[in-house]
């Protein structure tokens, strides 16, 4: 394969730089960010508890904040080690979703989402 070949397929799988030219935010950046969000989620909703997800072959461990209303979010975390620790740092409870499953209030949330 000529040289040129392939310097021009090396670039067509190298990331691309985010929306308007911007360096991508490093790990601590990422991780400051999904701190933020997390504890806004917390401070501004009651009962939030937290529930790690395990790694699939596609995503890594997510944690997840379930609300007492039901409402949740999820960020992706190195591992679930990880996910324990933020949940610990931030103040609330923590679950291994493998061994409680999600919360009804969950799910009866997302149906009611659907619905709308």
């Amino acid at each position: 394969m000529p040289r040129q070949s392939r310097s021009s397929l090396a670039r067509f799988f190298q990331r691309r730089s985010t929306p308007g030219g911007g360096a991508r935010p490093t790990s601590n950046d990422a991780r400051r960010q999904t701190l933020a969000h997390l504890g806004e989620f917390i401070s501004s909703r009651v009962g939030v508890e937290a529930y790690v997800e395990p790694p699939t072959t596609d995503i890594p461990s997510t944690i997840l904040l379930v609300a007492s209303t039901g409402e949740w979010t999820r960020r992706r975390v190195p591992d679930e080690r990880t996910a324990f620790d933020i949940a610990n740092q931030l103040g609330v409870p923590v679950y291994n979703v493998r061994f409680t499953g999600y919360p009804q209030r969950m799910r009866d949330w997302n149906s009611a989402q659907r619905k709308k």
